[in-house]
Protein backbone atom coordinates (compact mmCIF):
# COMPACT_ATOMS: atom_id res chain seq x y z
CA UNK A 1 0.00 0.00 0.00
CA UNK A 2 3.05 2.53 0.36
CA UNK A 3 2.97 5.17 -1.98
CA UNK A 4 -0.09 5.69 -2.81
CA UNK A 5 -2.41 9.03 -1.23
CA UNK A 6 -4.59 7.65 1.33
CA UNK A 7 -7.73 10.05 1.07
CA UNK A 8 -11.23 10.07 2.41
CA UNK A 9 -13.14 7.32 4.44
CA UNK A 10 -10.17 5.25 3.82
CA UNK A 11 -8.18 7.98 5.57
CA UNK A 12 -9.96 8.19 8.25
CA UNK A 13 -10.60 4.84 9.24
CA UNK A 14 -6.75 3.86 8.94
CA UNK A 15 -6.22 7.03 11.05
CA UNK A 16 -8.31 5.62 13.48
CA UNK A 17 -6.79 2.10 13.61
CA UNK A 18 -3.25 4.02 13.95
CA UNK A 19 -4.02 5.95 16.99
CA UNK A 20 -5.96 2.66 18.95
CA UNK A 21 -2.76 0.60 18.20
CA UNK A 22 0.03 3.21 19.33
CA UNK A 23 -2.78 4.10 22.57
CA UNK A 24 -2.53 0.25 23.07
CA UNK A 25 1.04 1.08 23.19
CA UNK A 26 2.86 0.12 20.03
CA UNK A 27 5.63 1.90 19.02
CA UNK A 28 5.16 3.89 16.08
CA UNK A 29 7.43 1.50 13.79
CA UNK A 30 5.16 -1.87 14.97
CA UNK A 31 1.88 0.49 14.03
CA UNK A 32 3.91 1.13 10.56
CA UNK A 33 4.17 -2.46 10.04
CA UNK A 34 0.77 -3.56 11.15
CA UNK A 35 -0.98 -0.85 8.69
CA UNK A 36 1.61 -1.26 5.67
CA UNK A 37 2.65 2.68 5.24
CA UNK A 38 5.94 4.05 6.06
CA UNK A 39 7.05 5.49 9.70
CA UNK A 40 6.61 9.04 8.84
CA UNK A 41 3.28 8.31 7.02
CA UNK A 42 1.84 6.66 10.70
CA UNK A 43 3.70 9.49 12.50
CA UNK A 44 1.44 12.29 10.15
CA UNK A 45 -2.12 9.69 11.01
CA UNK A 46 -1.10 9.38 14.38
CA UNK A 47 -0.69 13.54 14.64
CA UNK A 48 -3.48 14.32 13.24
CA UNK A 49 -5.73 11.76 14.83
CA UNK A 50 -4.30 14.23 17.60
CA UNK A 51 -2.79 11.54 19.26
CA UNK A 52 0.33 12.81 21.40
CA UNK A 53 3.65 11.35 20.65
CA UNK A 54 5.57 9.76 23.49
CA UNK A 55 9.27 10.37 23.58
CA UNK A 56 11.80 7.83 23.42
CA UNK A 57 12.02 4.96 25.91
CA UNK A 58 15.39 5.58 28.23
CA UNK A 59 18.27 3.13 26.90
CA UNK A 60 17.62 3.86 23.01
CA UNK A 61 20.51 3.57 21.65
CA UNK A 62 22.06 7.59 20.69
Amino acid sequence: MTGRPIVGAARIRLRAQAANLYMEGCTIQSVARQIGYSYGTTRTLLLEAGVRIRSRSVGWPR
